[in-house]
């Protein structure tokens, strides 16, 4: 939906405002979402474990157990589906997306449907991460021929009903299950790019969240030294 709003005087646009600028900015503050692979399996697990039973009710569509969620992650394909990820500085892995493309079928046609699911830690809700991962999902599943991006949500699941009526999906209820589907337009030179571009500045961001931890790391072992080097003078001098 486009909502219309009433012209304002040229001389004092919204967007000139300090409010209307912060606005701004954060609505189109960038997400680095990083494509994740079969090393970030333990970074996965760690993720999907912090969640109590209720997130990964809602998450999974039943309580699942450390051990079912251990076998969730030990069974991801990474060659046939994409798992995206969002990282802090301390680059514990703080929103997941698994974007699961559906097998071609028994007559060798190329399927173009793809299920997305979605979880972010509680410290890091009512940032805007789920909505994005939807957006960027979106876009990886347009570039690889996908016409219909669908979510299998628990009707309860209010929040994530929400995310998908904002991307523009068709919400069907029945019972105590829902089932959002959003048709997708092929993609373009646009999209193309936009996930080149994209992929390059998260995996750039994750690189330099490496070096600073790795620095971190290195400050904190000489500052354990210096410590020590300094409770053994003062041990000497007494």
């Amino acid at each position: 939906m486009n909502p219309t709003h009433p012209a304002r005087p040229f001389l004092t646009p919204t967007w000139l405002t300090a409010a209307g600028l912060g606005f701004a900015l954060k609505a189109w503050s960038w997400v680095p979402i990083r494509t994740l692979s079969p090393r970030h399996r333990g970074r996965i697990q760690a993720h999907l474990l912090a969640l109590d039973a209720r997130d990964r009710y809602l998450r999974f569509g039943y309580p699942a157990t450390d051990e079912q969620v251990k076998r969730y992650v030990a069974s991801l394909d990474f060659a046939r589906d994409e798992i995206f990820g969002i990282f802090n500085r301390r680059l514990r892995l703080i929103a997941m997306a698994h974007l699961a493309y559906a097998a071609p079928d028994a007559c060798g046609e190329d399927a173009r449907r793809a299920e997305f699911g979605v979880t972010v830690l509680p410290a890091a809700r009512a940032q805007g991460y789920g909505g994005r991962l939807v957006e960027h999902a979106v876009l990886h599943a347009r570039n690889r021929g996908v016409d219909t991006f669908f979510i299998h949500a628990l009707t309860e699941n209010t929040p994530m009903l929400r995310i998908a009526r904002r991307a523009g999906a068709a919400v069907d209820r029945s019972g105590s299950e829902s089932e959002a589907v959003l048709r997708l337009p092929p993609d373009n030179v646009l999209t193309r790019f936009s996930e080149l571009v994209e992929t390059q500045a998260a995996e750039f961001d994750y690189r330099m969240k490496e070096h600073a931890n790795r620095v971190d790391r290195l400050l904190e072992a000489v500052a354990e030294v210096k410590s020590h080097l300094n409770a053994k003078a003062a041990t000497a001098t007494e």
